[in-house]
């Protein structure tokens, strides 16, 4: 078991000792995606690539530049509320490279002082000098890829690193940024509830304020569905991820880090500013090879989508200006069905009038009483609905359940 730390603040410079409630505003969000990794995880099906020869670090700062322009064209002058820098492995970027994204964003909108700009990053490709650029480049929150405290399970999950190198990046982290946050896998082959409750109160030691805990999924396309489907790969059925899943919320529950979304832990005012957005379904521009974006337009709602590889982005950007390949409109019930996908993964649920407006409709009374019964969903007043912790549990079930 690791010495306990002294705890970090609970929230970045100016950003309030609380989190604001849900207003049906959540703000306006960026998501900047680096799509490289120094090696491929086998149960990762992002849009991750490696190329061993080396990055032109110039030419991917030309193309974020002009396809930032692209983005403020559709979505007009805006006030950033949160920046994100997400992959692939970010931490792979220059310091130089990441002040000169952060430049562009802060040209084409508004970006106030001390908001939340996160950088994801692996242990593996962390030093000290790279996370004091970070810093001085603006970023105020590092989000870490941990994903296990123990050599055996890092090797067999393919991480680079090691223990000790996941240790060495935590307590950097702690030493430079004001917040930092770190994820784990569980549910992984041959845990035992006992071995996951003693990591995770080791986690929470460390991390202070913010987890995130994901239970490990056989994605298609995988190196580890090939290995689970013929047999060479055991992960905990159902029950048994249940009751892991259970033990995450009670440990964290006794160490004041309540779960504020499904697979997201945090200390009351130490929520991910950023990823609230996406799940009170705000506006976001995502910008890079293969991000995702919502955006309010004039003649309504988008969903934008850019191109995966990361070379032809670059080529597409050269040739159009931007790299995406989809703009299409949402309409109203689309956009009420993904506001109850998104809404119900959080434990404030989501704003019914809202989701009303919409949709043009309530929901089906029969259905919401029959949910509300079997200890599923729960009304919190006249205008808030969420799902309760066993919910969650089926909560894909859930949402189809009230979508329909």
């Amino acid at each position: 078991m690791s010495t306990l730390l002294s705890p970090l603040p609970a929230t970045a410079p100016n950003s309030g000792s609380t989190l604001a409630p849900d207003t049906g505003k959540p703000g306006f969000g960026i998501y900047l995606h680096w799509p490289f990794c120094a090696a491929k995880c086998p149960y990762c099906d992002f849009n991750s690539h490696v190329r061993h020869a080396g990055v032109d670090q110039q030419a991917y700062i030309a193309a974020f530049r002009a396809e930032i322009a692209a983005m403020r064209a559709l979505s007009g002058p805006q006030v950033v509320t949160s920046i994100f820098f997400g992959g692939g492995t970010p931490s792979l970027m220059a310091p130089e490279t990441v002040g000169a994204i952060l430049d562009a964003v802060r040209a084409a909108w508004v970006v106030p002082d001390g908001i939340e700009i996160t950088l994801e990053a692996n242990p593996s490709s962390v030093e000290a000098g790279r996370f004091r650029g970070y810093r001085d480049a603006g970023v105020n929150r590092v989000s870490m890829g941990v994903q296990a405290l123990n050599d055996s399970d890092l090797k067999r999950l393919g991480r680079l690193h090691d223990r000790a190198d996941a240790l060495k990046a935590i307590g950097l982290a702690r030493d430079i940024f004001p917040r930092m946050s770190f994820d784990l896998i569980y549910a992984r082959p041959d845990q035992t509830p006992q071995a996951w409750a003693a990591e995770l109160e080791e986690a929470i030691s460390l991390a202070a304020d913010h987890l995130s805990l994901y239970q490990l999924t056989i994605e298609e396309g995988t190196p580890f569905y090939g290995l689970h489907k013929a047999g060479k790969l055991i992960v905990p059925d159902g029950d048994l991820s249940a009751e892991l899943y259970e033990l995450t919320g009670q440990v964290c529950d006794s160490h004041g880090l309540p779960a504020y979304e499904v697979s997201n832990h945090a200390r009351p005012g130490a929520e991910s500013r950023h990823n609230l957005t996406y799940w009170r379904y705000g506006d976001y521009a995502g910008i890079g090879p293969g991000a995702h974006g919502r955006l309010s337009t004039a003649d309504g709602k988008i969903a934008t989508a850019t191109e995966r590889t990361p070379e032809k982005w670059l080529s597409l950007v050269s040739e159009t200006g931007h790299g995406m390949i989809e703009t299409s409109e949402l309409t109203l019930s689309e956009q009420a069905d993904e506001l109850l996908l998104m809404g119900l993964r959080l434990r404030e649920g989501i704003d019914l009038k809202r989701w009303q407006a919409l949709s043009g409709r309530e929901l089906d009374p029969e259905r919401t009483s029959f949910l509300v019964q079997h200890g599923m969903i729960e009304e919190m007043g006249p205008e808030r609905l969420r799902c309760t912790p066993q919910g969650m549990l089926v909560l894909d079930a859930v949402v189809a359940d009230l979508a329909i």
